[in-house]
């Protein structure tokens, strides 16, 4: 991508014109490309469903995008879907109306899994896995209905390193998101694009852009919640030493399976010594 191109999609004409936010954007795209590149996740002519919840990160996801599509850096069909959980208070017009002002092709769907999360999880425990599951099960439907061959999260950086240590600490396992992965039916891509870009700067760039943003009242409400805990955590370790989360990410990326303990990972019963040489031995000719 030639960086030093500074229009912008006309979709976001009114943007800030300083040069901290045109630093922003292009390190936001750059970083979006290089994760789409990284993980192969363009298959050409597909159509990507684009899951927008009205938070900052889903909102930045659909702005890079649209801009690497319209740059023609990504040669795929884009559909904007927002799922409406039935949350009180939730404001269903406002995603309808930006989508539409915008001319971006969309879909909103309205499936009430807040009623179902409620009457099955038990008070005092957290609402997070059956709303994700419930979630994440329409949200494949929809894509199936659609023609999708791929659901588009956007889940960043700090969404990666965040669960890392939630199945370090809780799940006693190594594992964090993936850039890509393929649903359990075999059917779907799962794709995040903002793998590689910085929660800070999805919180600048949705600020500057003044997306309406739409706050989860349903997991927002909830106090306690190990993601949470994890995320403090991080926020200590970066204020007493700076950078250190982009250690920790590039680290995620630099795996070094025969340094770890896991025999199903690396072939530990085939390492070979090489014999050792007799010093007194006589010297081929």
């Amino acid at each position: 991508m030639e960086t030093e191109i500074d229009d912008i999609h006309p979709l976001f004409y009114g943007a800030p014109s300083n040069t901290s936010f045109k630093k922003l954007r292009k390190r936001i795209i750059r970083q979006t490309r290089e994760a789409v590149e990284s993980y192969g996740m363009v298959e050409r002519g597909a159509r990507w469903m684009v899951c927008l919840s009205g938070g900052k990160d889903s909102y930045t996801l659909l702005a890079a995008l649209i801009e690497l599509k319209w740059r023609g850096l990504l040669p795929v069909e884009l559909l904007a879907v927002n799922l409406d959980q039935g949350q009180p208070g939730f404001p269903a017009t406002v995603l309808p109306a930006f989508l539409e002002k915008m001319g971006v092709e969309h879909r909103i769907e309205y499936q009430d899994t807040y009623s179902i999360v409620m009457d099955k999880v038990p008070e005092g425990n957290t609402f997070c896995a059956l709303c994700s599951r419930l979630r994440r099960g329409n949200l494949y439907r929809i894509a199936r209905e659609e023609g999708c061959s791929a659901v588009v999260l956007g889940h960043h950086r700090d969404d990666a390193l965040e669960t890392f240590f939630m199945n370090l600490f809780h799940g006693g396992k190594l594992a964090a998101m993936p850039g890509k992965l393929l649903n359990d039916q075999g059917d779907l891509f799962v794709l995040r694009p903002l793998i590689n870009v910085a929660e800070a700067d999805c919180d600048k760039f949705a600020a500057a852009m003044q997306y309406p943003i739409i706050p989860c009242d349903l997991c927002g409400s909830q106090d306690g919640l190990q993601r949470q805990q994890i995320k403090r955590l991080l926020d200590g370790w970066e204020q007493n030493s700076p950078g250190r989360r982009n250690v920790i990410f590039k680290a995620l990326t630099n795996g070094n399976p025969s340094h770890l303990l896991d025999p199903d990972m690396f072939d530990f019963n085939s390492l070979q010594r090489i014999a050792p040489t007799n010093p007194d031995s006589p010297k081929n000719p």
